[in-house]
């Protein structure tokens, strides 16, 4: 090999190895990709328009003004269908909640127990705390339907304290179909609340 070709090939070598190390100089020098940017893009947005209030992950509202106390806490019952709704999940409300919902409990309660055909968990909004529970087909074949409601509602009450007092209640906020539909959905009741559907009915 003459000394040409030997300096000629000792300077592509340096020449390759001084490029690679420029390279590789600016790929440790550049800042890690970041997903919180685009995951918070559709927060940012809001944040700006300043009249969006954020619940929960994914879940926003427009609060309502009090001209006294400012923003007015959510509405619970939008809440829930929006949860349902974002997660594309029927449910059936339980427990307190459902006896609230008919009017046989004043307070709405801190703890909000939806049935469901998802997942088991609890979402936190504010002060509610929304229990998701996963139940069988048979307590979800009346979600939607005011019998689910007040299946729920009287099982949360138990037997022993339905008396005429709840029975005439919820024959004054029943509508005639809603009556009707008690009796349609009643081989999905238990027998008890079955015998309640037809003295509401009466």
């Amino acid at each position: 090999m003459s000394v040409v070709s030997l300096v000629y090939s000792v300077f592509v070598y340096l020449f390759v190895f001084v490029l690679s190390f420029f390279f590789f100089f600016l790929m440790i020098r550049r800042p890690p990709r970041s997903t919180h940017g685009r995951s918070s893009a559709a927060s940012d947005v809001y944040k700006r328009q300043g009249d969006i209030r954020r619940l929960a992950r994914g879940l926003y509202d427009y609060p309502r003004k009090h001209p006294d106390f400012g923003d007015m806490p959510p509405n619970v019952n939008r809440i829930t269908a929006a949860l349902a709704e974002k997660d594309n999940l029927k449910i059936q409300p339980s427990g307190a909640y459902a006896a609230n919902l008919l009017g046989l409990l004043d307070q709405v309660p801190a703890k909000i127990a939806l049935l469901t055909d998802g997942s088991t968990r609890v979402v936190q909004v504010g002060n509610w705390h929304i229990m998701f529970r996963k139940t069988s087909p048979k307590n979800m074949a009346t979600a939607g339907r005011v019998s689910g409601l007040v299946i729920q509602a009287l099982r949360y009450m138990k037997q022993r304290n339905i008396d005429e007092r709840v029975i005439n209640s919820l024959k004054r906020r029943l509508s005639p179909d809603d009556k009707k539909q008690l009796i349609n959905d009643i081989r999905y009741a238990p027998a008890w609340i079955g015998e309640r559907f037809k003295q509401i009915n009466s």
